[in-house]
């Protein structure tokens, strides 16, 4: 990839997108929340009805509603009745597409990370899109936060990323082979690729 990253300014723009060209261009941006700050170094990509492995592939739900708002808000969802889990949406409002923070580097704040995390190993304390909501103290009420807006939760544009990887998305069935994940070349942060378990496993 090459070209310039958007300042500050320029984020609404970036994030009124195309979901699959907005989410490289998410990486190396910093994510903050309650006192811990995040380099996303792993990203995938979700769009609407065409795209099986979405939330918003059968339409608005009560959960995926704010998919279907406006662009840079933030998505939050809980994955398996534990882990809450992070997006950022683009796109125009109504036409559903939204970003998974999957993977990131802690910047600052590491020891409140390492508290949340109860761990002290550094490279797994935001590997993977879990670990990283639970690192930054997320929570379900965060849902809709704007990011464009002053809010407790910020997104801030990085350094352009040139060695930039792309595959298959982590664990789904739906469009299982769609190469819309994003990740930072030889970064150590970033999760293992896995695909779905067998049906009835």
């Amino acid at each position: 990839m090459s070209g310039t990253r958007p300042g500050p300014d320029d984020l609404a723009a970036l994030l009124a997108g195309p979901v699959e060209r907005v989410a490289p261009l998410l990486l190396g941006a910093v994510v903050s929340h309650a006192g811990v700050s995040i380099r996303l170094t792993e990203v995938e990509a979700y769009g609407g009805a065409d795209d099986a492995g979405s939330h918003a592939h059968r339409g608005p739900t009560r959960r995926n509603a704010t998919m279907f708002g406006p662009a840079g808000r933030l998505y939050v969802y809980l994955s398996y009745g534990l882990h809450v889990c992070a997006n950022v949406v683009t796109g125009p409002e109504g036409s559903p597409g939204a970003v998974l923070l999957r993977a990131g580097e802690v910047v600052a704040g590491a020891d409140e990370a390492r508290s949340r995390r109860r761990t002290g190993v550094a490279r797994d304390l935001a590997r993977g899109p879990g670990r990283l909501g639970q690192a930054l103290g997320l929570r379900l009420d965060l849902d809709g936060t704007d990011l464009l807006a002053p809010s407790t939760v910020t997104l801030q544009p990085g350094e352009l990323v040139t060695a930039v990887e792309r595959g298959p998305r982590v664990g789904l069935r739906g469009d299982a082979e769609r190469p819309w994940r994003f990740w930072i070349a030889d970064e150590p942060t970033v999760s293992a690729y896995r695909k779905a378990p067998p049906l009835g496993c």
